[in-house]
This record gives structure tokens, sequence and C-alpha cells, in this order.
């Protein structure tokens, strides 16, 4: 970025990078690209293939890979920069582009808010933002107005019994059976006490307890993630949660209630409607129509929510990644399944998605600009 011609600034919110190109006056816009990586292992069998690891929060050495296309979207803020200072002479204003840490643990873009994103560097009038779309054709661009990314909350569970040896399980509070009728009931939550027609989901992504097979233990750990799109129906869900596990320790008699954690949470993503229509707009006449889609909201979840909720206009859209045929004969009877983002087998198709997002991003960075006096 700093050979391109930016003003850069690096340790923004932690590992984020701010670069700024002044020219002239004119709109402000900022493009956000994510940087992290996922602990997961590439068995991809590309050349290229990450055999990178890391530390992680625990202490434990983890293989990283870009499963969920981060490195496309770093190239394509690249390219981006590279086009904007190449085409200087044909707009006028100032962009921002930034590189984002810790978008997969909903951090980053609350980290850099709070480190002076809108403060200490230009203010944007618009952001942009996209992200990789693992069932969209290459170079493909889908977008939606309004909601496209969901609420959604990380809920840690913590179950107490009483525990005691296997053979004698009546003079122990077994947490298993608790957990496990927690599980179950909580189903119950989405299918019974939400309106059928409104997007809910819950689901227990892990549980652990015990260490052997003739012991009961004193505790049990769940972990669940809850998703929705309206504060309404994530404030029914959280509520549900917290009643039904509540009731199911004490109808067992558990020695104490259940302890229960909402942690890393992010609320929906509603792209602006004007902003949508007017890089739409942008991006069919330098894509062609057919190149541009609408897509339906997903129940995946997206920090970049923070920088519309700071009152300016956002619209993040997706790019397609995989080659049309391969999409084809994924949809025939008995086609091999996709792999979906954050898959260990998740592979962009390099040089048709790297090409489609710069063009992409360009066309809508430059939508917004103004033009030279």
């Amino acid at each position: 970025m700093k050979a391109t011609g930016f003003e850069v600034t690096t340790g923004v919110g932690g590992n984020g990078v701010v670069a700024v190109l002044r020219n002239g006056r004119g709109p402000t816009v900022m493009w956000r690209s994510d940087l992290d990586a996922l602990p997961v292992k590439e068995e991809t069998g590309l050349t290229y293939a990450s055999t990178v690891t890391a530390t992680d929060d625990t202490g434990r050495q983890v293989p990283v890979m870009h499963a969920c296309g981060h490195d496309i979207h770093m190239t394509t803020l690249i390219g981006l920069a590279r086009g904007l200072k190449a085409l200087q002479a044909r707009w006028s204003g100032t962009v921002v582009l930034i590189g984002q840490p810790a978008e997969e643990r909903v951090l980053g873009a609350e980290a850099m808010i709070k480190d002076g994103l809108f403060t200490r560097f230009p203010r944007p009038d618009f952001v942009l933002g996209m992200h990789v779309k693992a069932d969209l054709p290459v170079g493909v661009v889908g977008y939606r107005a309004g909601p496209a990314f969901a609420n959604v909350d990380s809920v840690d569970v913590r179950v107490y019994g009483r525990g005691g040896h296997g053979s004698t399980p009546h003079l122990t509070v077994d947490p298993i059976v608790i957990a496990a009728r927690i599980v179950l009931t909580l189903q119950t939550i989405v299918a019974r006490e939400i309106d059928p027609i409104e997007p809910a989901v819950i689901t227990v992504g892990s549980i652990h307890g015990g260490t052997k097979h003739n012991i009961i233990p004193d505790t049990v750990d769940l972990q669940l993630t809850v998703r929705s799109y309206t504060d309404e129906t994530r404030n029914k869900l959280l509520e549900g949660i917290r009643r039904n596990i509540a009731a199911e320790a004490e109808g067992a008699g558990a020695p104490k209630p259940p302890d229960v954690t909402v942690g890393e949470s992010t609320p929906a993503t509603v792209n602006d409607p004007a902003l949508v229509e007017r890089t739409v707009a942008a991006l069919k006449k330098t894509l062609g129509d057919d190149r541009v889609t609408e897509v339906p909201p997903i129940m995946g979840s997206e920090d970049f929510t923070y920088y519309g909720r700071a009152g300016i206009p956002a619209f993040i859209f997706n790019l397609g990644t995989v080659a049309p045929e391969r999409l084809e004969a994924s949809r025939l009877p008995g086609g091999r399944p996709l792999p979906s983002l954050h898959s260990s087998q998740y592979a962009p198709q390099r040089e048709g998605s790297i090409r489609g997002g710069v063009r992409a991003s360009l066309a809508a960075v430059l939508g917004l600009l103004g033009t030279p006096s």
C-alpha cells in the first residue's frame, strides 16, 4: 500500500491497517477488507496450500488457512489500491482502504472504530465491502438490499450436577442427562415459540463432560450459536434459552442453577438500500447485467455491521469464486457437494476470483467518487 502511494497507518484496533489516498475535493469512500485466517488445516491439495501454524488462545499449535476467502479479499484490496492510483486522473475525493483484523471473532470492526477509525482518519460518506461466496459462479457479484447477515450470539452454558459412581446413579444428579435434555428442549424454542416465517436458529455445537465410562461428572459444558434477524426474535431466543435451561436443571434437582453466558455477539448486517441501488447500477455498467444478481439473506454473521451502525451508509456484496462447471456438476443428481466456507477444502478459482474482485471493487468505489472539475 505504501509503494502504491497511500498514507498507511498500522496497529489500528490491534492489527488493523488504514491506507488513505487524497485526490482533491469530493466524497470520502471507505473499502473494508478482512485479514484473519482460521484454525483449519488446509486439504485442498494445491501447490500454494497453507502450511502455516500459529499459537491459539490456549497455547496450542494449530494449523491455519484462509478457509473463508480472506486471502482473496486482501488481494482485491491491493488490486483496488493500484487501480485507484492508476486511474487517479478520472476521479476526485478521498479513499480510505482498511485491512480489518478479527472478523471471524466479530471483534475487529468495533476495535478499529474504538481506536479512532472515524476520528483519526477521514470519516467516510460511504462504506463498502465484499465477501467471497462458495456457491456463486466465479466473477459473478451477488447483492442484497436490507438485512443480509444475521444477528449472532455465542452462548456458553455450564450445567451443575452431583458426581459419583456410574453404578449408583441414584446417589448422584447426573449433569450429562440434564445436558441431553437441554439439547432436545432447546429445539422447541424455534419450533414452538418463534413465528414460523421468522428466521431463527439454535445450534448446540459443542458438549463436553466426564472423563471415564463409570464416573458421573459434576459438570457438563455446552456451547451454542444463536441466529436471528430482528431484535425481537433475538431477545425471545435468548430468554427462551435461559428459561428452558434453568427449568431442566431445576426439574432434575441440580444442586445449583446453570451458568448461562452470552459471549461473542454481533447484530444483523443491514445494507443501505439507496447505496445498494447506486452501487449495483455501477457494477452492472462495468460487469454486465448477467454478472450481477440478487441473492437471499443468510444466517451467517459479519461484523461489517458496525460500520453501518456508526451512522454511515454501508453495503457489503458477494463475489462468486466457483468455476461454473464445478457448480453445475454439484447440482446434478448424485453430484458432489461443493466445499463451503470454513471447509478445509474450500479453494476459490484463483485467477477468475482475483480479477472479478478487483473489477467489482473498482467499479463500486469509482461509482461513488466525484469526477475531476
